[in-house]
């Protein structure tokens, strides 16, 4: 009677998973097999070898871990929109790695129940939540002083040279792309997919869409021209986020499945977290990279010079011992945030178009986990902006709302959703920094123009050639 040998089949349904000891079983397996033991024997043999089951996570209970809260209501469109917040917060402390969170005056929700608002943070213990710094990873802002340059000159040699829209720089006008830092991306298991590489060459030198701006001002305090860029990490940085967010749910499954997906985290300490880490850092270089291109291409046009420059992210993660910060519209606070953090401690707040740049030095407030806000946030929708609007057009709005600014939309009309009054009034944010201690504000660059993509076609249909 032929005895049918023990299969990887039947390893996998005594509950091993295939990996590099599992020819090593299969083998253990036929030789006790062909020497008379029962597959009940062997079954029973192997599950010594059987990993220990994975440590499961419960979700704190509700109210137990709390936040902090630096936002009051001004108004019922902002009252609404505060309670909409609690209730999006409330669900993410119920995340098992995290001890508390806060909400910055520019708070407003951004995706389901239990996603991490726009000026949010959360804090975690020994945890990297990709779902909280977002897809945009990085996003963040750089400023130039550059003395007596014309502003209207520096307007003029910005337009020409930055890139607003979809996708990237076409060949023959491309950025170049430190070789050294390609290779950090390929040497990073997150990173080193082509396509990833390939982005990270067309990208270099963009700016893309929403909410991003190119903005050029001068110093309340020294009369001085400011150039002041705004965007994230185009292409690397969407795919690195697609990426972590497909490693954390397998963590998820097997370690919380109560746990929301966009919650989910890796265990800092493990070899994944490791790596996600390193490739944050490999992107927040590659970000800083891009902000320095335009800046230094568009003083090369304008012929000006910068005699300072500094920047700062606020949708990122950021690590203080083994407690991780997230900050999704949130601006660090504390003086060495960063190894490259401005000398001075300053930071960068933008309100709207048609307000100033606020320079601010943070505080490290407790009751705020060290952060301060990054802009003016939103109390509304583009919908709900639309209909208050009324019969007027958004040419007519931004005409009356930006008088005497030079407002540029690169790649398209006037987008409806980035004109002042579809932000909170920047007054009241500003008020709320300096009731709240979340920073000193030293300065303020009064804008003279600015570059934005614009509204874009929804769908972009590509013909193909007929052969």
């Amino acid at each position: 009677m032929t005895i049918s040998p023990v299969t990887g089949t039947d390893l996998k349904n005594w509950g091993h998973a295939p990996g590099p000891r599992f020819p090593d079983l299969l083998d253990k397996a036929n030789e006790m097999l062909a020497s008379g033991e029962s597959r009940d024997a062997i079954r029973h043999a192997l599950a010594m070898q059987l990993p220990p089951p994975p440590k499961q996570y419960a979700l704190h209970a509700a109210g137990a871990v709390t936040f902090h809260e630096n936002l009051t209501p001004a108004d019922a469109d902002e009252a609404t929109n505060l309670e909409k917040v609690r209730e999006t917060m409330r669900v993410v402390m119920r995340t098992p790695t995290v001890i508390g969170g806060a909400i910055m005056p520019d708070a407003c929700p951004a995706g389901p129940v239990g996603t991490i608002p726009v000026g949010g943070v959360v804090a975690a213990r020994n945890a990297i939540h990709p779902g909280m710094h977002s897809a945009d990873i990085c996003c963040s802002l750089m400023m130039s002083d550059l003395g007596g340059a014309d502003p209207a000159a520096v307007l003029e040699a910005a337009a020409s040279v930055t890139h607003f829209g979809p996708g990237g720089r076409p060949q023959g006008n491309r950025f170049t792309v430190s070789l050294d830092l390609l290779d950090a991306f390929r040497a990073n298991p997150f990173l080193k997919s082509a396509k990833t590489i390939q982005s990270a060459q067309e990208h270099m030198g963009t700016q893309g869409d929403g909410n991003h701006f190119l903005f050029v001002g001068r110093s309340r305090a020294t009369g001085r021209t400011a150039l002041i860029t705004h965007h994230g990490s185009r292409g690397p940085g969407a795919k690195l986020y697609k990426a972590g967010i497909e490693v954390v749910e397998g963590y998820r499954k097997r370690h919380s499945p109560e746990t929301l997906k966009q919650n989910a985290w890796i265990p800092a300490d493990c070899e994944d977290g490791q790596a996600y880490w390193e490739a944050l850092q490999l992107i927040r270089k590659w970000t800083k990279t891009n902000h320095n291109s335009i800046h230094q291409a568009t003083l090369e046009k304008a012929r000006a010079s910068a005699s300072d420059r500094f920047w700062n992210e606020h949708n990122f993660v950021f690590r203080r011992g083994d407690i991780y910060l997230h900050g999704k519209g949130a601006t660090p606070a504390w003086g060495d945030f960063a190894a490259d953090a401005d000398a001075a401690g300053r930071t960068i707040i933008p309100l709207n178009m048609a307000s100033p740049v606020l320079i601010v030095r943070g505080t490290d407030a407790t009751h705020a986990w060290g952060f301060s806000p990054h802009g003016a946030g939103r109390n509304w929708s583009r919908t709900e902006h639309m209909r208050r609007l009324g019969t007027k057009t958004p040419e007519q709005a931004l005409v009356e709302e930006t008088q005497g600014i030079d407002v540029r939309f690169h790649a398209g009309k006037v987008d409806a959703s980035e004109l002042p009054s579809s932000y909170k009034p920047a007054t009241a944010v500003t008020a709320q920094i300096e009731t709240f201690g979340l920073a000193d504000i030293v300065d303020q660059i009064e804008p003279y123009g600015c570059i934005m993509a614009g509204e874009l076609p929804r769908f972009q249909k590509i013909r193909q050639s007929r052969r």
